[in-house]
């Protein structure tokens, strides 16, 4: 019960690592906030986390949305301790064809949507006064480039740096500011990989660990950023991703290409 009697909001808590965190947090004793696009599914695993969960609806991109989510978890359990921001998009176009609206829709959410939640989660710490903990999930694609992702390598780049500066600006406030960068995760938002045989595989051939990673790998890690156990830790960005970053990136557009009998990306 390493989070007993805290209070935690998730942004992008309605399915994949932020829904895979909050069950993780609700399991240490936390009390939890899940904050996203899609009430359907927050509303109901809310629901399934039992009374100490609760959801509100919230676009990050908004800033009066990102405002208002953190309110709403004051009012409901009267403070925030603990924040992971793991609301987060992707597209796959090569660079001559990605269009302004993919761009700026990727960016928007991964790393406008961090810096809102970020900026109004750390408001109500430092009001609190006592400090607290906020993690970022950004991605291995934060240093490793990943042909026909550039808007989403950059965003998550991005993150990590958001997190070195937070972190710099709040430390005096008792307030931590951490990463997660994720490899290959069973997770909706990679379904697209995880169920095209032909990139499943060469991810896996490029991951030493031998197999992608769970929900519930990312959550086991953010336990520990927020924990007491890591009073120590704050700027870092801890990769989690089965040694996936000692060795290349799949070639994801390459692959896509082929099957749709496009030949090179080159």
């Amino acid at each position: 019960m390493r989070l007993q009697d805290k209070v935690a909001l998730i942004t992008g808590g309605a399915s994949g690592i932020g829904f895979g965190i909050a069950k993780r947090f609700v399991d240490e004793g936390a009390k939890v906030m899940l904050a996203d696009v899609n009430a359907v599914g927050g509303i109901e695993h809310a629901a399934e986390l039992g009374e100490r969960a609760a959801f509100v609806e919230a676009d990050v991109t908004n800033e009066s949305a990102a405002a208002e989510m953190v309110t709403a978890t004051v009012a409901q359990f009267s403070r925030l301790d603990i924040a992971v921001n793991a609301a987060g998009v992707g597209a796959l176009a090569p660079i001559v064809d990605h269009t302004i609206e993919q761009w700026d829709g990727i960016l928007n959410v991964n790393l406008r949507g961090v810096f809102l939640s970020t900026k109004h989660e750390a408001r109500q710490m430092r009001e609190q006064g006592e400090g607290g903990a906020i993690v970022n999930i950004a991605s291995i694609n934060a240093r490793q480039p990943a042909e026909g992702m550039a808007a989403y390598c950059c965003s998550k780049a991005g993150v990590e740096m958001l997190t070195k500066v937070a972190a710099m600006e709040l430390a005096g406030y008792g307030i931590r500011v951490t990463a997660i960068g994720p490899g290959l995760v069973d997770t909706p938002l990679a379904a697209a990989f995880i169920n095209f045989q032909p990139v499943r595989d060469e991810f896996l051939e490029n991951i030493p660990a031998g197999r992608m990673g769970s929900p519930e790998d990312i959550a086991n890690a953010a336990l520990f950023l927020v924990s007491g156990e890591a009073s120590w830790i704050t700027g870092e960005t801890l990769f989690v991703d089965g040694a996936e970053l000692t060795k290349r990136y799949p070639a994801v557009l390459q692959r896509f290409m082929e099957a749709q009998g496009r030949g090179s990306a080159q």
